[in-house]
């Protein structure tokens, strides 16, 4: 009996939480909208002055569009009890939609249309797990514990399964000063009944100790709530020469975001530290990252799960130095290509990650008035040649659909073509070089 009534009272307060008046949210979604036609006036003055800045100088403290305050009525018992049985939403789950003739609501973008992440331009690392069998543990990571790559879902794609009590590091050398961390997320069996310890760790350190996952002179991490009964905070804390100078609860509800497939995504910008689950910022802090340290691994680790029930996967792992920005160097040298607008596998759908340097090609366009652009896209050597070449028209006219759709960019302006598999620079025989052969590029006409 004793056990019951904590969670009793958790289950009243929810219910006095559920029936609040919701003046606080009307007020909190006029605030958002003051506070984003605020910031989209600050934008347009910034590249009417200069086109040079980079994307996250712009867009420090712009609020998400149509962003509300949590819902407090998220039930997870309306989740599935294991996601891994009915996968087609949870695929979906954080993916803009822009079909290629133009023709899908372009609201579905709308959502994106301030999503300002840029994925760095040089890959560092990459690992989809196609190189590996299921049963092992993976060949570029190391560990102090325990996991294997599994298929899920009854097809043949492969993710890494974390355990309960291990510390995982991919195998990089060292990080540079600027670099972008992104990884597909899984989960499996988040109920009522996980434990409120349960959580995924992210670090970044300056040593590869086996220890715990603070261990280290210099270090960030971040921890993830899969709890589902009670919402948690995210914990994001950092060491200094030793010394902890960053050490915070920040309030955001993920429960329902981490019950189905996700993207993470991070940013480090010297000392600034971004990070977004799917389309969201959920952090965004200026000197939590050492300065002038030398950080080396990428961590990662689940705690708190219930072996065999609470389970999570990772997939699509990559590392990306930080590149120049787009913007400057399209009016400077007319054209530039990059790896960093994503599609959905073998199609020409968007992913949200692709908006933060598709906007930077839009505010180009609307400093430079006459300027005219053509569009072009590249795709890996995977399938037939036919196929790949209509891939690439398809990817690269809904990139134009984006423009004009998204950012009011007048189509006279705009052309697309693809060239398919037949212009590679880099070889089609790893991951790494399909990744930068999947590509668009953007020449002034």
């Amino acid at each position: 009996m004793k056990n019951r009534i904590p969670h009793l009272v958790w289950s009243m307060l929810f219910l006095m939480f559920m029936g609040a008046p919701s003046a606080h949210g009307q007020f909190i979604k006029k605030l958002a909208k003051s506070a984003q036609r605020a910031a989209e006036r600050t934008v347009e003055n910034r590249v009417n002055r200069e086109a040079s800045k980079k994307t996250d100088q712009v867009l420090d403290s712009l609020l998400q569009p149509g962003s509300a305050a949590p819902d407090n009525k998220f039930d997870p018992k309306s989740a599935p009890e294991d996601p891994m049985q009915d996968v087609s939403g949870a695929q979906n789950a954080g993916k803009t939609e822009v079909a290629a003739t133009g023709k899908d609501p372009a609201d579905k973008l709308e959502v994106y249309s301030k999503f300002d992440f840029v994925r760095g331009d040089e890959t560092l690392f990459f690992d989809d797990f196609e190189s590996d069998f299921v049963g092992d543990f993976p060949a570029k990571w190391d560990t102090d514990g325990n996991g294997e790559i599994v298929s899920l879902g009854g097809n043949s794609d492969k993710w890494f399964e974390l355990k309960g009590g291990s510390l995982y590091f991919p195998q990089i050398s060292e990080l540079p000063e600027e670099y972008t961390i992104e990884f597909d997320v899984r989960t499996s069996g988040l109920t009522n009944n996980t434990s409120s310890t349960a959580k995924m760790g992210i670090g970044i350190k300056d040593e590869r100790a086996f220890k715990n996952s603070t261990t280290g002179n210099n270090l960030v991490y971040v921890s993830i709530p899969y709890c589902q009964y009670i919402r948690l905070d995210m914990e994001v804390r950092n060491k200094i020469d030793g010394t902890q100078v960053i050490s915070n609860n920040i309030n955001s509800d993920v429960r329902k975001v981490v019950v189905n497939e996700h993207h993470i995504a991070i940013a480090v910008n010297a000392q600034r530290f971004r990070m977004w689950i799917n389309e969201t910022k959920h952090l965004d802090i200026p000197r939590l990252v050492p300065p002038g340290a030398q950080l080396k691994q990428i961590l990662l680790e689940i705690s708190g799960m219930r072996e065999g029930v609470d389970r999570a996967f990772i997939k699509n792992i990559r590392v990306d130095k930080g590149g120049v920005d787009l913007r400057r160097k399209l009016i400077a040298e007319g054209s530039v290509s990059t790896n960093g607008i994503l599609f959905d596998s073998g199609s020409a759908n968007l992913q949200p990650e692709s908006m933060g340097i598709i906007r930077q090609i839009a505010q180009v366009l609307q400093q430079e008035t006459t300027m005219k652009l053509e569009i072009i896209g590249h795709t890996d050597s995977d399938g037939a040649d036919t196929s790949n070449q209509s891939l690439s028209e398809f990817r690269a006219n809904a990139v134009k659909n984006a423009l004009t759709e998204v950012y009011q960019i007048d189509s006279s302006r705009l052309t697309s073509s693809g060239k398919g598999e037949s212009m590679p620079i880099a070889e089609n025989t790893t991951p790494e070089g399909k990744a930068k052969n999947r590509r668009v590029e953007f020449i002034k006409r």
